[in-house]
């Protein structure tokens, strides 16, 4: 692992998971899966965002686990999953309908909590066999399903083509990010967080981003640039509930209001006045618990449903053999 995955201390410290999987998905991307908690606890299911990886959850990790099973993948291409030629919603929406078979028993519900990209991906999975049979609510944090760029506010510029234009540039760019310096750090705070955020935020979340590759960033800015997922938020039938921070530059709370306004079962709008896109981060407690309270509502037994099967099987135990997870020693 990287230097600079995470932090190694503190509150966004990651904390060691319980198991740790590599489940393959339909197309054969690897996909690094970590378990945190108690097996016979309520699941969760955590998908982070672009040029982030599980370390970003740390701090809803470190809470949760204590009496939920708590589920974090790297998103193909970020963290410890390998790149994978293919980049798209449709492989994103694969690889968590494979996290989620290797990972829950057949029927058993979980909350899915996605943040940016993340919350992409549940989108795009919304007609999913797999998620639809899982999927008991939804927590979407600081996302959008289409205009991305020409929304964003990262350039203090006039909305329009100039914009628009130099947006793409940015956010697109195959430039390395470089080592965590105090320029790095005033400039991915201006960027992607609230003029509030504490240096120990900036610096977990400079780490894990400055982490991920160059070619794996730009690849995947090139997905969110052409992103159109209306489609799929219509399809989100489940409980779905949404946070956003009104000084969020990359995915402003426009984007919050369309989803609202479209999900066929939203449970709550909730905007954080001054943060900004990095709101599990940012507002650590608050994010947690709106997970752990969906939970609470949404999954009718705090317990496994007879029959679960560990995470960590091997596709030979498996009746379907699209995806399969084999366990990391």
């Amino acid at each position: 692992m990287s230097r600079l995955t995470h932090v190694a201390a503190g509150p966004y410290a990651p904390p060691v998971a319980a198991r740790e999987l590599t489940v393959t998905a339909a197309d054969g991307a690897r996909v690094h899966v970590e378990v945190h908690g108690p097996e016979d606890a309520p699941a969760v299911v955590l998908a982070h965002g672009w040029c982030c990886s599980t370390a970003f959850w740390a701090a809803q990790i470190r809470a949760l686990a204590a009496d939920h099973r708590v589920i974090a993948y790297d998103q193909r291409g970020h963290g410890r999953s390998p790149a994978n030629p293919a980049c798209g919603t449709e492989p994103l929406a694969d690889d968590l309908e494979a996290v989620l078979e290797a990972t829950l028993a057949p029927g058993e519900r979980a909350v899915i909590a996605g943040h940016s990209m993340g919350g992409m991906t549940v989108m795009a999975a919304a007609t999913r066999t797999k998620v639809r049979e899982h999927a008991a609510a939804v927590l979407l944090c600081s996302t959008g399903s289409s205009r991305l760029v020409e929304s964003s506010t990262v350039l203090p510029l006039r909305a329009g083509r100039a914009r628009t234009w130099l947006t793409r540039r940015v956010l697109g760019s195959r430039a390395p990010l470089g080592p965590v310096t105090p320029l790095a750090r005033r400039i991915l705070k201006y960027g992607t967080m609230g003029p509030g955020s504490s240096p120990d935020m900036v610096e977990a979340c400079a780490r894990i981003v400055h982490a991920c590759p160059s070619r794996v960033r730009h690849a995947w800015s090139e997905v969110l640039d052409m992103l159109d997922l209306d489609h799929g938020v219509r399809e989100l039938r489940m409980p779905v509930e949404i946070v956003v921070g009104t000084a969020d530059r990359l995915t402003p709370p426009v984007h919050a209001r369309a989803l609202a306004a479209a999900l066929p079962n939203c449970v709550g709008l909730t905007e954080l006045p001054g943060l900004g896109h990095m709101t599990p981060v940012e507002a650590p407690d608050l994010v947690t618990g709106k997970i752990r309270a969906l939970a609470a509502a949404h999954i009718p037994a705090a317990h496994i449903p007879a029959g679960h099967i560990p995470a960590g099987r091997t596709s030979a135990d498996r009746t379907e053999p699209a995806v399969h997870a084999e366990e990391i020693a």
